[in-house]
């Protein structure tokens, strides 16, 4: 498999958001995002008339869209980052997240619901410091704080 990771383009949106409908669905089972699909399609329209960037990382040689990234350049603030589930485990992430280094060099910083575990644990793996911990204000769950700056040791409570 190779990745091409490359500008979000209109003829994206709707496999970008059955992706998150499926990434989202995975981790919270028995919440429709299908029903949220509006609100997201709403977010990302106004995140990116703010200027944040939108990437997907596109499967060669289908052109099957594997992931996406949603990040806000000027601040670091990585705002989704979801792989599609059959590619999970191959590499999307990582690919992603790399990516969203290079468009975001002083850093990067995410808030990640308390019980998705996996996105824990990746953020972990990735070199992520947790930073505090809140409450989401539209689903009042938990949420932790993480933030990645280059060089700084990979040191988890």
């Amino acid at each position: 498999m190779t990745l091409h990771i490359r500008p979000f383009r209109d003829d994206d949106l709707e496999p970008l958001l059955e992706l998150w409908v499926e990434s989202w669905s995975e981790v919270y089972a028995g919440i429709d995002f299908a029903a949220r699909r509006d609100w997201f399609t709403g977010h990302l329209a106004d995140s990116r008339g703010r200027g944040a960037s939108c990437c997907v990382a596109v499967a060669e040689p289908d052109g099957e869209i594997a992931g996406f990234i949603l990040l806000d350049t000027a601040n670091g603030h990585l705002d989704q980052i979801c792989a599609a589930k059959r590619w999970k485990g191959r590499g999307v992430g990582p690919a992603l997240l790399a990516h969203a280094r290079q468009l975001a060099p002083a850093g990067l910083d995410l808030s990640v619901n308390a019980m998705n575990h996996r996105a824990i644990r990746f953020y972990e793996q990735e070199g992520f410091i947790r930073t505090g911990e809140g409450i989401n204000p539209r689903s009042q769950l938990p949420i932790f704080h993480y933030s990645w700056k280059p060089g700084q040791p990979a040191i988890n409570r």
